[in-house]
């Protein structure tokens, strides 16, 4: 896993592919949250539910952090798999 402490606002998420997965609101306990515009909006497929609030991904799938992006460990199309949405309540 790499440094989170590198992981700063407005960062690019991209997958180990280089496909924008999204854009770092800030980093969460163990987790990254994505910003709600950008926030599954645009990946194929997200919407109702999935689509206007912030999701999050674990710091666990980060393999780089370097300049302005976030790289993670797995490819775009997956790493969507793994993001958590926030909790209710």
């Amino acid at each position: 896993m790499a440094d989170a402490s590198a992981i700063k606002e407005h960062m690019e998420v991209i997958g180990a592919d280089g496909v924008h997965v999204g854009t770092v609101d800030h980093v969460e306990g163990d987790r990254i949250k994505l910003t709600k515009k950008d926030s599954g909006a645009e990946i194929e497929g997200a919407e109702g539910a999935h689509a206007g609030h912030h999701h999050y991904i674990s710091l666990g799938l980060v393999a780089d952090v370097e300049g302005d992006q976030v790289r993670l460990s797995a490819a775009a199309a997956n790493a969507v798999l793994f993001e958590e949405e926030e909790s209710e309540g």
